[in-house]
């Protein structure tokens, strides 16, 4: 969590204006930036030698930022201080009023002493209430939750009695007892000293100071399981007023858990106060060296934040011994001096405290979430961008038809035709070719989510019992071992693999590390930037997911977008560059996307990865080399809108030192890519690369660098899709489909020779890839591709499976065509206006499109032909 969110949802919410303005000041970074890199380049142009000792003298924004941390330092000064006065004040006020009433014992002289208590000092019970304890009801109201989520009611006026002595009624214990749902109060009149009942004249005689005879008074008609047990009249001499379980003492011991709870409260927010101001200094002055690049951080920090009062060791000591004094407190007038129960006690206080009044917004939040309502932004941009839809009414209400049920019905309506009409002669292939069907309509319309048309695949290939095995038809349950057992397959745990490789390289921040330290070599020539942010963001995609990548790069470029004048062209084609270049780092490691690990899974035998990376580098950095070119071309991004050439900020790497951690995550991660690498001379010991994708888990989250928290976000909705494609394929093969479909292909490419098979097919996997999912298209053509190649002379089957897995990443022609591309599509500037419109991408995304299809069929092919494909 950032720390700007971290702030606001921990802070009290009475003293949010007195904590530290952590977004302002953050703001003010980047506008001292901007100021800093315009003066740097009108020097530079007016007096190139001067323009190095600007860049290197930063006193004047050293000076002008740590003004504005002095005016945040004394204002929380000013603030602790008038509430640590406040707050010991009234603690020493608590203790001696502990003091007096431990004095005056059992048994006052009056029964009802005056205690200087607001409403809100009156008793409160949390589960410790006293059998004995009543409610009156004559003036009581009921109260909203305190602090620690009690009920508490008012207090009943208080008579004056006499002319000098004034003494207000201490309310009986308050108790509500949950009766069949109810809440029943009993009325009770106090319990007298003789055990028995104290009427109200009994009481005011007694206050005034004559001497009066009990008179039992009636008493209400109580159940057997809530009747009142009064005290033995004669109390052991031990008893205090804090051991006692007479109704008085419960009374008291209520009021005092009352006051003590809330000043461990009150003193308990203040020390978070300091911790919380504490990290914001430290947080917000890391991120000016950072963006400055100064070293006014430990200047600063050392030199007055730290010996600033609230931030003294002296004052820490101070509240931790007062907060100390508190429990200790409890503990005495509470829990018979049980320290352990007595910090319980008030931890579930204050825990209760923050939820019911600090944390509301959070609560709706997480709750939102669990719902299934968060990223509210992302939902409104899928609403605004639904098509219209029609409601129709039927008995039970307005049914909403949109495009999506529309294509989902039709999509049914198909499947149940196809399979009431035999197309093909057998009836398993026919089946199967429905299923095919209804599964291709589902994934390219997405009427339904991907991952759940995938896990549907299996129920239709049993229930239709189209599995075929040694011309025997399969009965569901031999259908449903033979289904699931090839789902699960070495393919799905490398995928698993890679996404646990991805996740330890960002969560160790070694991607952003290695990333920094690369596209700080790149200077600040514009082209330069551009071609560095493109081979980064491909490199990248190689390991992190072509996901992951370009969020990443779009993070690190923010301080560059901000310093643009306005108009410029650099912004969306840097965008779009950092876009395609993720695209192609999807072809370039056998990990780096799904449709990879597709492609390898049909071929046999296996590719292993040094063949992968001797085919794919080439291609992929030949791609985006031409590609730059073409942003180049279509955007001169070197230039602003007045002509003049533009200078960019240069990029400055991370300066904090790799840690032990990170060694370990890059150790592991270099092991088993060169396991990966060699796996074909190993497979005797390790069998498939599958087993090798193990080491990384183990490693990983055996050591705590994963936590379950990272396992559960892994892309498992890819999992499945890939686990629903490999069922389907194995279906298509097992059904004779894959045969018939033989028979058609061969008349298509009969006469062809391989160079015109592989262009025929590279072209149709560009145009389907562009309108559909990259994993999706190679599901569906990755089978083609293999019959074609099977029946071709010489047996070209793992080549075709090869091109065809390359292509399904060259199309990016649209804002939907891939992940990187919709990344990209929603990127805005300070605004809210988006960099890219779809005639970016239609003008620059499908020419590339084209040419990274024309090198993977022409240098990928060459290459592929080298190493014997």
């Amino acid at each position: 969590m950032k720390f700007s969110n971290s702030l606001k949802f921990n802070a009290v919410a009475d003293w949010w204006d007195d904590y530290i303005s952590y977004s302002a000041l953050k703001k003010r970074i980047y506008e001292l930036s901007q100021q800093q890199h315009e003066q740097l380049i009108k020097t530079s142009q007016d007096d190139p030698e001067r323009a190095a000792l600007i860049e290197a003298d930063r006193t004047t924004t050293d000076d002008v930022f740590a003004a504005l941390l002095d005016g945040e330092l004394d204002k929380i000064c000013a603030f602790y201080e008038a509430q640590e006065k406040e707050l010991n004040k009234e603690l020493e006020e608590l203790v001696r009023q502990v003091e007096r009433k431990e004095a005056e014992g059992l048994y006052p002289d009056a029964p009802f002493e005056d205690y200087e208590d607001s409403e809100d000092d009156e008793a409160y019970s949390d589960g410790m209430t006293s059998p004995t304890s009543t409610r009156r009801r004559s003036t009581s109201r009921r109260r909203p939750l305190g602090a620690g989520g009690e009920l508490s009611s008012t207090k009943p006026d208080t008579p004056t009695v006499g002319q000098q002595q004034h003494s207000r009624r201490l309310s009986n214990a308050d108790q509500e007892f949950d009766l069949e749902a109810s809440l029943i109060s009993l009325d009770v009149p106090p319990v007298s000293r003789a055990g028995g009942s104290m009427s109200r004249q009994q009481s005011r005689a007694r206050a005034q100071g004559n001497s009066i005879e009990p008179v039992s008074a009636p008493r209400p008609k109580i159940p057997q399981a809530l009747r009142i047990v009064t005290t033995d009249p004669n109390p052991p001499a031990q008893e205090t007023i804090w051991t006692s379980k007479s109704n008085y003492a419960w009374d008291i011991r209520m009021l005092f858990k009352r006051k003590i709870t809330t000043q461990y409260i009150a003193f308990t927010s203040l020390k978070s106060y300091v911790e919380l101001n504490y990290s914001g200094f430290r947080k917000i002055l890391k991120k000016y060296d950072k963006v400055i690049e100064s070293q006014l951080k430990d200047r600063y920090l050392h030199g007055k934040v730290e010996n600033a009062h609230p931030f003294t060791r002296a004052t820490k000591k101070r509240i931790n011994d007062t907060i100390n004094n508190i429990v200790a407190l409890y503990a005495k007038c509470i829990t018979n001096d049980d320290i352990t129960t007595a910090q319980k006690h008030l931890r579930i206080h204050q825990r209760e405290q923050v939820v019911w009044e600090r944390d509301t917004v959070w609560r709706q939040m997480i709750g939102q979430e669990r719902r299934g309502e968060g990223n509210g932004d992302m939902k409104a941009l899928q609403e605004s961008t639904e098509e219209s839809h029609v409601a129709l009414p039927t008995p039970v209400g307005r049914f909403r038809i949109t495009r999506r049920k529309m294509t989902l019905i039709a999509a049914i309506i198909v499947f149940i035709i196809l399979l009431n009409t035999p197309t093909i002669e057998r009836e398993e292939t026919n089946r199967c070719f429905a299923i095919l069907v209804f599964a291709t309509i589902l994934w390219a319309t997405e009427a339904i989510p991907l991952f759940v048309t995938s896990m549907m695949i299996p129920m239709l290939v049993v229930c239709l019992r189209v599995i075929i095995v040694k011309d025997k038809r399969l009965n569901t349950k031999a259908a449903t071992k033979f289904i699931f057992s090839v789902m699960f397959s070495p393919t799905i745990m490398l995928l698993i693999g890679g996404f646990t490789i991805a996740s330890a390289l960002s969560k160790t921040n070694i991607d952003r590390v290695i990333v920094t330290r690369v596209l700080s070599m790149s200077g600040t020539r514009p082209s330069v930037v551009l071609l560095a942010f493109m081979g980064v963001a491909c490199f990248a995609s190689m390991w992190i997911s072509n996901v992951a990548a370009p969020t990443l790069c779009y993070t690190l470029i923010k301080p560059i977008l901000r310093s643009l004048p306005p108009g410029s062209k650099f912004a969306p084609c840097l965008i779009l560059g950092i876009a395609l270049a993720a695209n192609i780092g999807g072809q370039s490691s056998p990990i780096s996307s799904p449709q990879n690990l597709i492609a390898i899974e049909a071929m046999k035998p296996r590719l292993d990865w040094a063949e992968w990376f001797t085919v794919a580098i080439p291609v992929s950095a030949t791609s985006i080399f031409l590609i730059w070119l073409l942003l180049l071309a279509s955007y001169r991004p070197g230039k602003t809108i007045d002509g003049q050439d533009l200078v960019l900020r240069p990029i400055r790497p991370t300066r904090e030192p790799f840690t032990v951690k990170q060694y370990w995550v890059c150790f592991v991660c270099i092991v088993t890519i060169g396991l990966w690498c060699v796996e074909h001379a190993i497979e005797e010991y390790v069998g498939d690369m599958g087993v090798i994708a193990i080491i990384p888990i183990v490693a990983f989250f055996s050591t705590s660098v994963l936590k379950k928290a990272d396992f559960d976000q892994f892309l498992w909705t890819v999992v499945f899709l890939a686990m629903g494609g490999i069922a389907l394929g194995k279906a298509v093969s097992q059904s004779g489909l894959l045969e018939t479909m033989d028979i058609v292909i061969r008349n298509l490419v009969g006469g062809l020779d391989l160079y015109e098979v592989v262009l025929s097919l590279s072209l149709i996997v560009l145009v389907v890839s562009t309108f559909i999912s990259h994993t999706i298209a190679s599901v569906l053509l990755v089978p083609i591709a293999a019959e074609v190649g099977k029946n071709l002379p010489g047996g070209h089957a793992r080549l075709l499976i090869f091109i065809t897995g390359l292509v399904c990443s060259t199309g990016m022609g649209m804002p939907v065509s891939g992940f990187p591309n919709q990344t990209a599509a929603t990127q805005e500037d300070d605004m809210g206006q988006r960099y890219l419109s779809n005639m970016d991408f239609l003008k620059n995304g499908v020419p590339a499109s084209i040419i990274a299809t024309v090198v993977v069929s022409t240098v990928g092919y060459g290459l592929m032909k080298m190493i014997g494909l």
